[in-house]
């Protein structure tokens, strides 16, 4: 019995092991130098900007901070059983073109179940509506996603539905999204820095270091579009500021 702990011990230790090393190492240090501020916005104004516009309701303007809630929140058939309206987070975006930046936001968890920043380009058509990458916080962690070279990309978009190509298909999404696990605070405000630099992306979460990935997708150069998600229940998002960014030395 001592000899079975022993192993159950040694192999749970390789298995922990196994999963630290396959977690991206995240820099201690900003990859990213600000340049030009291109928007700010502390959602004090009466007239919102006209760079903001709606995507996925619903969204709102709530004691000075943007208030997302997700209210397609279940499909929804038609007669035939087919999906009309299919399940989304609410959205809403931001017309501001950028390549490298630096987008830094408070946001508060609040009954949703998580916050995203995401970069689109709806001119690019190899992925699906212009995907191109995101950076997601949840109570229990942060998560980065590649999504025009990983499972956003037209190609492998389709082999989901294929069940012969699950095989295939996991190939192709190896290192297009990771996860860092942590604890974060509902109830509280967290300032969210995300940095893009060439295909890099590293975020922190008050200050901390909280992710990264490196990944061609993310390399992108027309990030045409910033948009705010709020998956769950009244997320909240304030005192917003989006920098033109270089490499940092």
């Amino acid at each position: 019995m001592k000899n079975k702990r022993l192993v159950a011990s040694a192999l749970f230790a390789c298995a922990a092991a196994a999963s630290a090393v396959e977690l991206p190492k995240i820099p201690t240090d900003s990859i990213a130098v600000k340049k030009e501020l291109l928007f700010s916005d502390d959602f004090q104004g009466a007239t919102p900007s006209p760079l903001w516009h709606k995507v996925v309701p619903t969204f709102a303007v709530e004691d000075g901070a943007l208030k997302g809630t997700q209210t397609r929140d279940k499909n929804i058939l038609d007669a035939s059983g087919k999906v009309k309206v299919k399940a989304h987070a609410a959205v809403h975006g931001l017309m501001l073109p950028t390549k490298d930046s630096v987008v830094e936001v408070r946001v508060k968890l609040a009954g949703a179940s998580m916050i995203d920043v995401e970069f689109d380009d709806r001119a690019y058509t190899n992925a699906h509506y212009g995907h191109i990458c995101r950076a997601q916080i949840r109570t229990n962690g942060v998560t980065i996603i590649d999504e025009r070279d990983g499972g956003m990309r037209n190609d492998i978009r389709a082999m989901a539905d294929d069940p012969s190509k699950k095989a295939e298909r996991a190939k192709l999404l190896l290192g297009r999204q990771v996860s860092f696990p942590a604890k974060f605070a509902a109830d509280v405000w967290h300032t969210l820095v995300v940095e893009t630099v060439g295909d890099a992306l590293r975020v922190t979460v008050d200050g901390k270091p909280a992710g990264y990935l490196k990944s061609s997708g993310i390399g992108h150069p027309t990030k045409s579009k910033l948009e705010f998600g709020v998956a769950g229940k009244d997320g909240y998002f304030d005192d917003l500021k989006v920098w033109n960014a270089g490499p940092a030395k």
